[in-house]
């Protein structure tokens, strides 16, 4: 098994400290050749291994870094005057190989911000894009772009199809994912322009291009990458966990209503908890920020140690997946099987 180095932002999130190091410490405890550098203020995080009861090792070290990129820092702000914070260290310790992958739970904006300037994109990508996990009545589906583009050209489109079937590949071992484009209908003479040119650039392209597929789709387990503009997919991202707290409330509120519905509650128990255990954000906690020549992974900011671990587990599993050098091959292939004129994939389109 390969031996993998993740570097963590340690003060980044709403908590910090006290949930990024307990992640830490599970990770290294519950995986085999795995290693973790914890990056942040040095004494603030070991007074935190103190009061657990841990030290480092050759497994767990800490590297120092003065500041700190806070939830609200303008990105622009964090790049250009916090220059040896926790969030940018961790990305220099990618680019320099001394980690194989890095994690933050800090301000989304600046830590793409930072990732983009310190470890670039890969070659024939024009803008790394933001993909995640979602539950599927069949397992899970993955989405991009959830936030980081808004506005989009067909062949940015193209980029995030074959960069999502590429992380499909490195963690589901899937060689053939099924790829569709979000659109407001299945047929071909739905959405704008620039949704009907991609359609026919991810045809052209090599990719299991299944067609258009709507917003149900995503759930329903169509296909296993589900490919959209920054702007649209945030707007289903955020409207999805609005619809789960909704049925969560509404549940909690009928079973307690009266005596007969809380006893109603106490049989359905069983299937309610791993309904709940299904739907848990925590379990699909871990965005991942493709296209850059280094894999980061983004944690909600607000998440738990138990939510923290499972990105650092998704930072693993690419890493072992190979999952930049799918890109690079994917990428590589899809340039080779274009005759003239060549659509162009690299350049300077941010």
């Amino acid at each position: 098994m390969r031996e993998v180095t993740i570097a963590i932002d340690a003060m980044g999130g709403d908590h910090g400290p006290h949930v990024t190091v307990k992640a830490a410490l599970d990770l290294v405890h519950q995986t085999d050749a795995t290693n973790v550098v914890l990056v942040g203020l040095q004494d603030v995080i070991a007074a935190e291994l103190k009061a657990r009861k841990a030290s480092t090792g050759t497994r767990l070290r800490i590297h120092h870094a003065s500041e700190v990129v806070k939830m609200d820092d303008p990105p622009a702000q964090a790049l250009r005057y916090k220059k040896d914070s926790s969030m940018r260290v961790m990305a220099e310790l990618v680019k320099r190989g001394e980690a194989d992958a890095g994690v933050s739970a800090g301000n989304t904006g600046a830590l793409m911000a930072v990732s983009r300037f310190v470890l670039k994109t890969l070659p024939g990508i024009d803008r790394p894009a933001i993909a995640t996990t979602l539950p599927s009545c069949t397992g899970r589906t993955y989405m991009l772009d959830l936030g980081a583009n808004v506005d989009c050209t067909a062949e940015h489109l193209l980029q995030f199809g074959i960069m999502g079937a590429a992380l499909v590949s490195a963690v589901e071992h899937r060689e053939q994912p099924r790829v569709g484009l979000l659109n407001i209908g299945e047929e071909d003479i739905k959405g704008n322009d620039v949704v009907k040119q991609a359609a026919e650039l991810l045809k052209a392209s090599g990719l299991n291009f299944h067609g258009n597929v709507e917003g149900d789709d995503i759930y329903n387990g169509t296909v296993d990458v589900v490919v959209c503009d920054g702007f649209v997919g945030n707007v289903a991202l955020k409207a999805s966990e609005g619809v789960a707290r909704l049925i969560a409330e509404e549940l909690r509120r009928e079973f307690k209503r009266n005596p007969l519905t809380r006893l109603s509650g106490i049989i359905a128990l069983p299937v309610i908890r791993a309904f709940k255990r299904k739907m848990d954000p925590r379990r699909y906690n871990g965005a991942s920020l493709l296209g850059l020549n280094g894999v980061i992974i983004k944690s909600h900011g607000s998440a738990d140690d138990f939510a923290f671990l499972q990105a650092l587990l998704r930072a693993v599993e690419e890493v072992r997946g190979g999952l930049l050098r799918r890109i690079a091959d994917q990428v590589g292939a899809y340039q080779a099987s274009i005759a003239a004129p060549v659509v162009k994939l690299a350049g300077g389109g941010a």
